[in-house]
């Protein structure tokens, strides 16, 4: 029996797809080219699949009150995914019991594929696909939650988004009642949040424990398939940040006190530029932010410039800050048209454009990786992905020029991103703890969570600014980490990624051109090779040792006269 995906086909229903999975797994794979054929049809197939997927979810986080949307993409989730996995394990299955694939599929870009397939199989549980279904509709929620969150400042009604520029301003009142009406808004939602996490954990414990897992942490270890570092490197991460990377945000802290001349910093004293200096303001509209990321990115290598500027021309961007659009930003590859889509919330802050160029580090990646054979080569470990992404918003520094005309301003952009990076470690240490315990002590109680976070705030956090009356704010600060709730355990690859970005970064320094080069020759891998090989051969080191770490704040630490 052949397989035939028509050049224009359209998902409808889950019949349509489950008659087509049919014709697949009774196609024979008994010499190597079958093997070769069948491999390619069921990446063509599963590439549309995947991007049908992707338009629902791009859809509805760009519009979360718009029914249809929410619809279309709640019927994805709830009841086409849970009736085909069944059949897409069967492929996977056939390809791991094929002995033709057993023995061919040992080239190191084969095998890592292989392994991966192998974990999915042997993690695949019936009994989980409703669950699974039933976590996708409560991470929905919460983006509906957090995306339907405004508040009036001066008159007028902001999303949180734009609300959070006014923490910018130099007018101290004015920042304070922002920052409260913010942490007000968050806190009016903190029951309805703690009840969606609490049956999250219920469900996500209950499919570890489906696939003969103690927890969901070990259960997620194997799932995305960490085969590169294990739990006690995560561990060694979070005392290595505590040890080398906390000292370091303290002095900045206690180095703005000082600044700011202030006995006391308070919760909306944190981002306000130290010196009175009014916020940075980059861009106005989002046409300036791609042209002039555009100009930014050719001065790197054209290459990067025209993926951004193919995306401006496809409408692959959505990067206003609007009533009714989910949190957050993201780049979604678009399987088969091998194109992304960058979503984001912009307002012509600081914080948009460092969003920008991530999302483009991840754009630019996904346009390296089209020519490969295989959709499954292009799904590249979070500890990758993130490396270029995180690379690009240091790499691409100089090019803010064209964001700022001033070179005072361009060199305060500069400055502010490298300051940012220490708290951003820190901060990535405090998540990825929390994460362990909750998900190793599945029956806590939502007191024992509470004070779980404020324990950890302790280590990773200055305790020196005073939260004194807003102990909820501080308490229930994780509500805001989006990755919590939607992607549990895809937090603590942004921290590897930073270190490998100061790698690569370093290795830009001293080599300019071929370090970008080499940047893009490991982008071009996709996840055809390990993670340590990948970040060797973007001229960086896949560690996170005490020793390493300390050598890396060490260098920001004087790029920033600390």
């Amino acid at each position: 029996m052949s397989f035939n995906l028509p050049s224009d086909f359209k998902v409808k229903d889950a019949e349509q797809l489950i008659a087509l999975y049919q014709d697949l797994i009774a196609s024979p794979i008994e010499t190597v080219e079958a093997l070769r054929a069948f491999l390619k049809n069921v990446s063509d197939f599963e590439s549309a699949i995947s991007e049908d997927m992707a338009w629902r979810y791009i859809h509805m986080t760009c519009d979360t009150a718009n029914e249809e949307h929410n619809k279309s993409y709640e019927e994805f989730v709830t009841e086409i995914q849970p009736k085909i996995a069944p059949f897409g394990n069967q492929i996977n299955k056939k390809i791991v019991d094929s002995p033709v694939a057993r023995a061919v599929l040992t080239a190191e870009e084969d095998a890592i594929y292989f392994k991966s397939l192998k974990s999915a199989v042997d993690l695949y549980r019936e009994e989980n696909i409703e669950l699974n279904a039933k976590l996708s509709t409560l991470a929905q929620e919460y983006g509906s939650v957090m995306g339907g969150m405004s508040i009036t400042i001066e008159g007028k009604e902001q999303t949180m988004q734009q609300a959070s520029n006014y923490l910018l301003k130099t007018d101290r009142p004015l920042r304070e009642e922002a920052w409260k009406a913010i942490s007000n808004k968050r806190l009016e939602s903190k029951e309805h949040l703690e009840g969606i996490m609490d049956d999250m954990i219920q469900l996500r414990h209950q499919v570890a424990v489906n696939a003969g897992f103690d927890n969901f942490r070990d259960y997620m270890f194997e799932a995305m398939c960490r085969f590169d570092y294990s739990v006690q490197d995560c561990y060694d991460f979070h005392e290595s940040v505590k040890n080398n990377v906390v000292p370091v945000v303290k002095k900045q802290v206690a180095q703005r006190k000082v600044q700011m001349n202030l006995n006391t910093l308070m919760p909306w004293d944190t981002a306000v530029h130290p010196q009175g200096l009014d916020p940075l303001k980059p861009f106005e509209a989002s046409a300036d932010l791609i042209e002039n990321t555009i100009h930014c990115f050719n001065d790197l290598d054209e290459y990067f410039g025209n993926c951004i500027a193919t995306m401006r021309d496809k409408k692959f961007l959505d990067l206003e800050s609007r009533m009714g659009k989910a949190p957050g930003g993201y780049n979604y590859p678009l399987a088969k048209t091998n194109m992304p889509f960058i979503f984001m919330n912009a307002t012509g802050n600081m914080r948009d454009l460092e969003t920008m160029v991530h999302e483009g580090g991840h754009a630019i990646h996904s346009f390296l990786m089209a020519p490969l054979k295989l959709n499954a080569y292009k799904d590249t470990p979070s500890e990758v992905a993130e490396l270029a992404s995180m690379s690009m918003e240091l790499l691409s520094m100089d090019g803010w020029k064209y964001f700022f005309t001033d070179g005072a301003e361009l060199k305060r952009a500069r400055e502010e991103q490298l300051q940012g990076i220490p708290g951003t470690l820190s901060w990535i240490a405090q998540v990825d703890a929390f994460q362990h315990w909750i998900y190793t002590n599945p029956e806590h109680t939502r007191q024992e969570r509470e004070a779980k976070w404020l324990s950890l705030n302790k280590d990773y956090g200055t305790g020196m600014v005073d939260y004194t009356d807003y102990m909820d704010a501080l308490t229930f600060s994780w509500h805001r980490q989006l990755h919590i709730f939607e992607v549990p355990f895809y937090y603590i690859e942004y921290g590897f990624a930073q270190l490998g970005a100061l790698g690569v970064w370093n290795n830009y320094l001293k080599n300019g051109s071929t370090a970008i080069r080499q940047y893009k020759e490991a982008l071009t891998l996709g996840y055809t090779r390990s993670i340590p090989e990948i970040y060797k051969t973007a001229g960086a080191e896949f560690n996170f040792g005490s020793t390493y770490i300390s050598g890396l704040m060490s260098q920001i630490e004087k790029e920033l006269h600390l």
